[in-house]
């Protein structure tokens, strides 16, 4: 069991998602970084699949009544027990029974993974346990009091102790291929999106990432008939200032997507918050 004293700014309880449900307006939801909750499962010998906490922007208090093995990844952040730092960041950790951790603020990126040895074994919902900002499926966000079920740890493999991920943020660049709408945009649009940095809003959530920076020119007026969409999809409303669709995005939309970040830099377009600085390079082929 793992108890909630404080959440933070935003914290909820994620597993990889709930594919195959878009047709029914479903959106697949799961971690806004999959990397790094695969390798906190790995790290504390779970399955990659199983669920953990997705901390934004760190800030939590979580007290452990009984003994347990945990991980953290994504976002380095500081963790105190008392006055003595009691995790570190992509190595198993265990936390004593009746243990409280106070999380710190991320010295850099927005998402940070808790993984525990047996997973959060909240009710899944449509064969998930992800909490979905949009739609509203899963477990409610986590708020002081909650009380999340750890899952049995019998039968798991045994817990590594080399696969600590890299140190430092990665960069911010984010490859795109062109389309499936680019057509309606002028002739010099992608390269425009390429041409210059853009920052990161303050409207940003799981489910996009809201840019401000050159404007994208449409070529054509009118909204299209809603459409299927994709994660890494760069929608562009008539401000001319894209989008980049995170988990939580609706499996349709109405203004035209120019482009769409490769799925392999999801992870980094997560991990973005406020204030930071990103580009876009165009890439021809997947």
């Amino acid at each position: 069991m793992i108890e909630v004293l404080a959440p933070g700014p935003y914290a909820t309880v994620q597993d990889l998602g709930r594919p195959g449900y878009a047709h029914l307006g479903v959106p697949r939801s799961g971690a806004a970084d999959p990397v790094s909750l695969r390798l906190a499962n790995r790290l504390v010998g779970n399955p990659e699949d199983l669920a953990g906490v997705e901390l934004t922007f760190g800030g939590a208090r979580l007290r452990f009544p009984a003994g347990a093995w945990i991980a953290l990844t994504g976002a380095p952040l500081g963790v105190l027990t008392g006055a003595r730092v009691a995790a570190g960041m992509g190595v198993p950790c265990w936390v004593p029974a009746g243990a409280e951790l106070r999380f710190g603020v991320p010295r850099w990126g927005l998402r940070t993974y808790l993984a525990v040895r047996g997973g959060v074994a909240v009710e899944p919902v449509l064969g998930s346990r992800s909490t979905d900002a949009l739609s509203g499926l899963g477990p409610p966000p986590l708020r002081a009091g909650t009380l999340l079920p750890v899952g049995p740890v019998a039968g798991l493999a045994d817990i590594p102790v080399d696969l600590a991920p890299p140190p430092g943020p990665p960069p911010a660049v984010l490859r795109v291929l062109p389309g499936p709408r680019d057509d309606w945009f002028t002739s010099g649009a992608l390269e425009s999106l390429c041409a210059a940095p853009y920052e990161v809003s303050q409207d940003s959530n799981r489910v996009g990432v809201r840019l401000r920076g050159p404007e994208l020119t449409r070529a054509r007026r009118g909204e299209l008939a809603s459409e299927g969409m994709v994660t890494g999809a760069i929608q562009v409303p008539p401000s001319g200032q894209p989008i980049v669709f995170l988990a939580d995005h609706p499996p349709t939309g109405g203004y035209p997507v120019i482009g769409v970040v490769r799925a392999a830099d999801l992870p980094i377009a997560a991990q973005l918050r406020p204030g930071d600085r990103v580009r876009f390079r165009l890439r021809s082929g997947a």
